[in-house]
C-alpha cells in the first residue's frame, strides 16, 4: 500500500470512509442509498419546535463545556428512567458532539500509547481510528455471522477468542450493544462473561449503545453498566442522532463514575469544546417524551426491516436478520460468484440503481475473509424508497 504523503503514520491507512464513496456513487448514478445509515424522515415535531424556538437566542452562542444543564438532567434522568442507573448530572453526565467524539475523547484521555483496546468485530469505522489517534493497539475478537435466511439465528463469538484477546497490554473493552453493523443485541449470558473478564482482568469498560430503543420483538438490550460490580468502571455511550432521527445535529453524551467523566471531559474539551447550542434543550425535551414514543419508533423500523428482507430474500439475497438498529447483512455470493462484497457494491447501482455498504471493511485485516461476502443495507427509510428499492433489487434477479 503506498504511503498518504504528510499523513502521520498512526493514521496511515485510514483512507476515505466507505460511506463517503458509497454516498458519492449514489448521487453520481441517482440511486437509492441505502448505504449510509441516516433516516430520510423528520424527528418528532416536539423536538424539532424546540430547536427552531432556540435558535435565534443565547442558545446560538456557547453552552457550558460539559453540556446545559438541562440536558446533563435530562439524560440522567433518562437513563434512571429507563436502565435503572443513577448518574449525577453535574459530574458523571458529559455532553459531546455526537457518540463518536465521545468514544474519541475516551479514547485519547484513557488509552496510553501502546495499550490495547478489546473489541468484538466486525467494527464501527470509526472505533480503529479513534484507538490509532491515541496510540492504542486494536485487539479484534471476531464475530461469526450465523447462516442466512435462518430465523433466530444471532451472530456469535467463541469466548475462548474473548479470553486470548486480553493480554497484559490490554487496557479497556470496547463494546457495541445493540451492534452496528451486525444488527446483533448480546445477550445476558454473552454479558455475564463479558463482566466475568472485565473484572478479573482489572479492565476498563466504554459501552457504545446509541441504538438501545430500537431493539426489535424477540430481543433484549441489557445495559451493561447495571451487571454487578460494573457502573463503577463503565463508560456508557448514547447519542440523540438516532432515536430522533436528528444525525445531523451530532448530540451525544457519556454517562460514568467521575473520574472516568473528569477525564474525558479533560480531553473532550480540547477537542470540540462545545457544541450544538440550539440542539441541546431540544434534544433534552426529546428524552422526556412518553414511553410510547420510543416504543412506537421501534415498532414501526420493525415493520421496515421486515419489508427489506423480504425484498432482499425475493430477490435472490440470503439475508441475516438484525434483532436491531438499521441495518441488514446480505450473503452476496448467490449473485457475486467470487464472494466479493465491494465490487458487488461498486456494481450494484449500475445493475439495480440501489447503493449499499460492503462489510468487510468493518473487519481487521486479519479477519476480513470472514465478512468479504457481506453486504449491509440499511432500512431507516421511508416506505415508498423501500418499495422502490426493493422492486429495483427483484428486477436485477429477474
Amino acid at each position: 500500500m503506498s504511503r498518504a504523503p504528510y499523513l502521520a503514520g498512526r493514521l496511515q491507512g485510514f483512507g476515505t470512509t466507505v460511506f463517503a464513496e458509497m454516498s458519492a456513487l449514489a448521487v453520481a448514478t441517482g440511486s437509492i442509498n441505502l448505504g449510509q445509515g441516516f433516516p430520510d424522515t423528520p424527528g418528532p415535531a416536539e423536538v424539532l419546535d424546540v430547536a427552531r424556538a432556540a435558535i435565534g437566542t443565547m442558545a446560538d452562542q456557547y453552552p457550558p463545556g460539559p453540556g446545559t444543564p438541562e440536558l446533563r438532567t435530562a439524560i440522567a434522568a433518562h437513563v434512571e428512567r429507563f436502565r435503572g442507573l443513577t448518574y449525577d448530572p453535574d459530574t458523571e453526565v458529559l455532553v459531546t458532539a455526537g457518540a463518536t467524539e465521545a468514544l474519541s475523547a475516551a479514547m485519547l484521555a484513557l488509552v496510553e500509547p501502546g495499550d490495547e483496546v478489546v473489541v468484538f468485530e466486525p467494527v464501527y469505522d470509526s472505533y480503529a481510528a479513534a484507538v490509532a489517534m491515541a496510540g492504542g493497539v486494536l485487539r479484534p475478537v471476531p464475530l461469526t455471522p450465523p447462516p442466512a435466511d435462518t430465523e433466530g439465528a444471532v451472530w456469535t463469538f467463541d469466548p475462548a477468542d474473548l479470553r486470548a484477546a486480553v493480554t497484559p497490554r490490554a487496557k479497556l473493552l470496547l463494546l457495541n450493544t445493540p451492534h452496528n453493523p451486525t444488527g446483533k443485541v448480546f445477550s445476558r449470558d454473552e454479558l455475564d462473561l463479558v463482566a466475568e473478564v472485565v473484572l478479573a482482568t482489572g479492565l476498563l469498560l466504554v459501552t457504545d449503545e446509541v441504538y438501545e430503543h430500537l431493539v426489535f420483538d424477540g430481543a433484549t438490550h441489557v445495559p451493561p453498566a447495571t451487571l454487578p460490580g460494573l457502573r463503577d468502571r463503565t463508560l456508557v455511550v448514547g447519542s440523540g442522532g438516532k432515536t430522533f432521527s436528528t444525525t445531523g445535529w451530532k448530540v451525544g453524551w457519556t454517562c460514568g463514575p467521575a473520574p472516568l467523566v473528569a477525564a474525558v471531559r479533560t480531553a473532550k474539551q480540547f477537542l470540540t469544546y462545545v457544541n450544538a447550542g440550539p440542539f441541546q434543550p431540544a434534544v433534552a425535551a426529546g428524552l422526556a417524551l412518553p414511553d410510547a414514543y420510543f416504543t412506537g419508533i421501534a415498532r414501526d423500523l420493525q415493520r421496515r426491516r421486515d419489508v427489506l428482507v423480504a425484498g432482499l430474500r425475493a430477490a435472490g439475497l440470503p439475508t441475516i436478520s438484525p434483532e436491531a438498529t438499521y441495518f441488514a447483512t446480505v450473503d452476496v455470493r448467490g449473485v457475486q460468484p467470487d464472494g466479493d462484497g465491494l465490487a458487488f457494491c461498486r456494481a450494484l447501482p449500475e445493475r439495480a440503481g440501489v447503493v449499499a455498504v460492503p462489510a468487510g471493511v468493518f473487519w481487521t485485516a486479519g479477519h476480513a475473509h470472514l465478512g468479504r461476502h457481506l453486504v449491509r443495507f440499511a432500512f431507516c427509510k421511508r416506505d415508498e424508497v423501500l418499495d422502490e428499492a426493493v422492486g429495483r433489487l427483484g428486477r436485477m434477479s429477474a
